[in-house]
């Protein structure tokens, strides 16, 4: 049985790698969602889908349920961020109408607390799953893949620089802005510490990329890792552009936001986006993941795991919009049992989620271990 698969955002930047991606799959029937049901009708009408995708009027600001009955989906990815200012309105939604739910989230405490929809979820039988994208499904498939080396993983150093020549979406701009030069906790010495927003700054010197700026990141993994991985002492997530004009530039700005000049940067995404794009020519396609493990194995010897990522041909945002992809593919084949509501963790592994990958222009370095 084809199973309905709403895209809230399909048209987007996300979302449209989403829907390319399961356009060919025979046992989905894709449904395009955004608030103009112009440019969800046209970029339906575009897809190449083995079953004709329909576009649909969605504004998550509006009144989501009615929308839904309207719809009728069978599973919703939401990816229309940021995720920073919203509540759980959408997954609620699709749980009271017996929907499962996938989300793209990287905002922090939306990721870490779905669980409170998770009683909801379970009577309703649903699955609900949050921050289905890099971090914290990549991140910590990573980490599960490699920690049974270790007798004590102690750290994980790890970031994502973006191609500059590469689709940039305002709500992912917006997301990230808002917490550049404010306040929060990481995980360093085995406690909460307290570090601020694209400070804090380091290179990474990746295979074929060379060195990669990087600065402070707020995201899940800083709530949800330190209970998961009981021996870590520290945890240091960061990004960065790659060229490093726009990196210091952000950098910089991150001052006025943190000696109090100004609020936020969220504010001024969309200017901001648009004088990125300037710089284009300056850059490239080619973006990079990075993971550090250290830590000490059997013998009490340190041991340091480094791990990369390098996508080039600007296929880097496949790897982020990866878990959404795997998840309807399995939903829609009912090959998942589990239900409730649950960030996205220990539902695809590393090996799965590379196997997705197969085909693309993206490659895996690994150096120790």
């Amino acid at each position: 049985m084809v199973k309905r698969v709403l895209i809230i955002g399909g048209y987007g930047n996300f979302g449209s790698y989403i829907a390319r991606s399961l356009a060919d799959d025979p046992a989905i029937l894709l449904l395009i969602g955004g608030r103009s049901s112009e440019k969800a009708l046209r970029f339906a009408a575009s897809l190449d889908a083995v079953n004709r995708a329909e576009g649909h009027s969605i504004d998550i600001d509006g009144d989501v349920s009615a929308a839904l009955a309207a719809v009728q989906p069978d599973i919703v990815i939401h990816t229309t961020g940021p995720f920073q200012r919203q509540d759980y309105a959408v997954a609620e939604a699709c749980i009271a109408s017996g929907i499962h739910y996938v989300d793209l989230a990287d905002a922090r405490h939306f990721v870490a607390g779905i669980g409170v929809l998770d009683d909801a979820a379970r009577a309703a039988d649903v699955l609900a799953v949050s921050g289905a994208s890099s971090v914290p499904c990549l991140t910590g498939a990573v980490i599960d893949h490699f920690k049974p080396r270790f007798a004590a993983l102690e750290s994980v150093d790890y970031g994502i620089s973006a191609a500059q020549q590469t689709n940039r979406g305002l709500a992912t701009t917006s997301a990230v802005l808002s917490y550049v030069g404010r306040p929060f906790d990481a995980w360093r010495e085995g406690k909460p510490h307290r570090v601020y927003g694209w400070h804090d700054t380091h290179s990474e010197n990746y295979p074929e990329l060379g060195r990669r700026w990087f600065g402070n990141c707020d995201i899940p993994d800083l709530a949800l890792f330190p209970s998961r991985y009981p021996s870590l002492r520290s945890i240091r997530f960061a990004a960065g552009h790659e060229i490093p004009i726009l990196h210091f530039g952000a950098w910089a700005l991150g001052w006025l936001v943190r000696i109090g000049l100004l609020k936020s940067l969220d504010h001024y995404a969309e200017p901001l986006l648009k004088m990125a794009f300037l710089f284009d020519q300056m850059g490239g396609s080619r973006s990079g993941f990075h993971m550090v493990l250290e830590g000490a194995d059997a013998e009490g010897e340190p041991l340091r795991i480094a791990y990369y990522l390098v996508a080039r041909s600007g296929h880097g945002p496949y790897i982020p919009c990866m878990p959404a992809i795997l998840l309807a593919r399995r939903l829609a084949r009912n090959e998942i049992a589990r239900r409730g509501a649950m960030p996205c963790l220990d539902l695809i592994d590393l090996d799965a989620y590379l196997g997705a990958l197969d085909g693309l222009d993206i490659s895996v370095y690994r150096k120790g271990g």
